[in-house]
């Protein structure tokens, strides 16, 4: 999930165990983990959901009895923060967790990452699986804008910007400015004209997919694009 890949969930378990509550009781971090025993969920294993043999049916997962989907146990879901147990603050969007955490430094900053690279709608506990590859390619670029040096680092995106708004690609290639200016080299295939425009170095294969295509028809700056006669993307960002 969201919050488990970009290390929130590490300062979040940090955040719940500092909670008086928790130290009255002994709580360290690991107890708001869902992945050991202890604060966990043992009827599901922190799982959130059980599986349920369906006989002729096959099996199929159910939300757990124990627990009502909310994975760890009751004495930890006591522990609040601002009102929120560890499981309902996992049920935030990225947006409303920035507003819950803008006074803790270490969340928020993270928090704001993931909404500038369009993701402030996802879930910091959404399964992994529910997310579409532009979304993980997104959530992966999060965290890379995370590290100190990017020299060296060499980064592929496949059309990062598919079901983007246009203010969210505007604020997608501020964020692959940083990185390409922060010393890392980006390859990035996209039909988007803002995305094309924006870049240092275009190639365009073709004239046209599959069997037809294959063939260079332009390797140089953006501009040049345009002036290429048998080049559809030229045609395309004369309009």
């Amino acid at each position: 999930n969201p919050a488990t890949f970009t290390g929130m969930m590490d300062v979040m378990r940090d955040l719940w165990s500092s909670l008086p509550l928790a130290k009255m009781r002994g709580y360290g971090p690991g107890r708001f983990s869902f992945n050991v025993r202890g604060g966990r969920c043992e009827t599901c294993a922190g799982e959130g959901s059980v599986k349920m043999d369906m006989q002729f049916l096959g099996e199929t997962f159910v939300e757990c009895p124990s627990c009502a989907g909310k994975r760890f146990n009751r004495e930890t879901l006591e522990v609040r923060f601002k009102g929120l147990s560890i499981s309902e603050a996992l049920q935030l969007s990225v947006q409303e967790a920035l507003e819950v955490f803008k006074a803790q430094p270490r969340l928020a900053e993270k928090l704001r990452t993931l909404q500038e690279v369009g993701l402030g709608y996802i879930k910091l506990g959404q399964a992994a699986h529910t997310l579409s590859g532009g979304e993980a390619q997104r959530l992966k670029l999060a965290t890379e804008l995370a590290r100190r040096d990017h020299t060296g680092r060499l980064y592929v995106l496949d059309e990062p910007t598919t079901g983007l708004h246009w203010d969210d690609i505007a604020k997608l290639l501020k964020l692959l400015g940083r990185l390409r200016d922060a010393g890392a080299t980006l390859i990035v295939i996209e039909h988007q004209s803002d995305v094309i425009q924006a870049a240092d170095w275009v190639m365009e294969l073709g004239p046209e997919g599959g069997a037809k295509g294959g063939e260079m028809i332009y390797a140089g700056p953006p501009e040049g694009l345009k002036k290429v006669k048998n080049s559809p993307t030229g045609r395309a960002l004369s309009d």
